[in-house]
């Protein structure tokens, strides 16, 4: 009776005590790969940046647009059967099809999916739509990157729907 009882309770106890120190780092700690829920502080963070680069492209402000996207030779951007390395090549491509405010239009974002890869790396799945004379809309991947701390865009495949022009 009593090897059966203790057992119970040292069996009890050490669930207690598993419990006691897993579930804390499930409850706080940032969602695990591949995982993108409300209030993941990872996709509110990148679509906050996203919102930032909305409202510069608003403003007629590409250079503070720019800023989302990896400053470096290395970052690729990928539209139009093209792609283009290298930020400051991005910026004259952008600055290119874009000379002025009435170019840019109103640029929109939505349908936002984001999907943390590992602790440093994500992926934002989404559309934009640019309202302006000639208006257009397509959809977009944008691969993240944590660099020195801040979130940045290593990679942007921009696609045009077929019915935009």
């Amino acid at each position: 009776m009593m090897i059966r009882g203790n057992f119970r309770k040292n069996f009890s106890l050490l669930c207690v005590i598993s419990m006691v120190l897993l579930v804390p780092g499930w409850l706080v700690g940032e969602n695990s790969p591949g995982d993108s829920t409300p209030g993941d502080s990872t996709a509110d963070t990148l679509h906050g940046l996203l919102k930032n680069q909305q409202d510069a492209w608003n403003q007629g402000e590409i250079v503070r647009f720019m800023e989302a996207y990896w400053k470096d030779p290395m970052l690729t951007f990928s539209s139009g059967g093209k792609t283009t390395r290298g930020w400051q090549a991005t910026l004259d491509r952008y600055r290119a099809k874009y000379p002025d405010a009435k170019a840019m239009g109103k640029l929109t974002f939505d349908a936002l999916e984001t999907t943390r890869l590992d602790s440093d790396s994500a992926l934002t799945l989404g559309n934009w739509k640019l309202e302006k004379e000639n208006p257009a809309q397509g959809n977009f991947t944008l691969v993240w990157q944590r660099i020195q701390g801040h979130w940045k865009i290593v990679h942007d495949h921009s696609s045009l729907l077929p019915e935009s022009n």
